[in-house]
């Protein structure tokens, strides 16, 4: 097969892994800086230039979009779904799981466990929205944030407030959560690809910090998660629409609770924690799944 990654950057370790899974079981991989795409919108056959040539026999493409430019990478996908070329994840599915609210909707609508979420726009509401999840300590979220930045601790209600007047000055979109003290700064980020939970591992905060992610300090360790934890994962990705997809997941005196569905999870930390080929397993699941014009919605999302 001839498949595209779309990717900023060549040299990412998660990048380097798929061209070399890719090209040991025998397909030609093409990385494609994805700001670089540009498309023919208005034409009866959809293409995609790049660097002055048409992008042409692609039999599937892998979208590594950051988060900084979802809006033009989901663009640049639509256009190859459009083209027939098979996705690893759709771009409906991105669009959907990078609005953190919109994805806790969809997956509370769906009765998957997640922390007491509050969300408002006006100051005036800030009292009420606190006690709402059980007032402190809780979590306050910068929609838009990514690999724990713009994420905040805060210990007291004075103290929430205090953040939440600041985030809202500042037209920041945010939401409150319950803190699960229980959890002790620890996640679970479970790697799905397809049906299955093909790997695991737990993500412990560093001293004196509650955010677990390795960008931040934490430390990773392998981790036996239980039939319960596997099959919330599962369905999270499916609700989301991701074939491949980094389920974060908390453990709390109530059950597995969903923190957030990542459609580009990082390869580096999971592979080197597990010892599990992550990047050969997707690229399996390509040559099982890609098709000519297999797209659920045909770039119509």
């Amino acid at each position: 097969m001839k498949i595209a990654i779309l990717s900023r950057n060549p040299r990412l370790y998660s990048t380097r892994r798929l061209v070399e899974a890719g090209t040991q079981r025998g397909h030609e991989m093409v990385v494609i800086d994805t700001l670089r795409a540009y498309m023919n919108i208005a034409s009866h056959k959809p293409q995609i230039h790049y660097r002055g040539q048409p992008l042409e026999g692609f039999d599937a493409v892998i979208p590594r979009i950051g988060a900084s430019v979802t809006f033009y990478g989901c663009a640049v996908l639509r256009q190859f779904e459009m083209m027939g070329v098979f996705p690893l994840n759709e771009s409906v599915a991105i669009s959907r799981s990078r609005d953190k609210l919109r994805s806790l909707q969809l997956l509370s609508r769906k009765g998957i466990g997640l922390p007491v979420t509050g969300f408002a726009h006006s100051p005036d509401d800030i009292e009420d929205l606190i006690r709402m999840v059980s007032g402190a300590p809780l979590v306050i979220k910068v929609l838009e944030g990514t690999q724990g930045i713009g994420v905040v601790l805060c210990e007291t209600e004075q103290a929430a407030e205090s953040v939440i007047e600041a985030f809202m000055g500042l037209k920041q979109n945010i939401m409150v959560q319950e803190y699960i003290k229980e959890s002790g700064g620890a996640d679970i980020r479970c790697l799905v690809v397809g049906d299955k939970v093909i790997a695991a591992m737990k993500r412990q905060a560093k001293p004196g910090e509650f955010r677990s992610n390795l960008h931040r300090g934490g430390s990773a360790s392998l981790i036996r998660i239980t039939p319960e934890e596997r099959s919330t994962a599962i369905r999270a990705a499916k609700i989301m629409g991701l074939s491949v997809a980094g389920v974060d997941i908390l453990r709390s005196n109530h059950g597995p609770l969903v923190m957030e569905v990542n459609s580009s999870p990082g390869l580096e930390g999971i592979e080197v924690t597990t010892g599990r080929d992550v990047a050969g397993l997707v690229i399996a699941y390509l040559e099982k799944n890609a098709a000519p014009d297999r797209t659920r919605t045909r770039g119509r999302g």
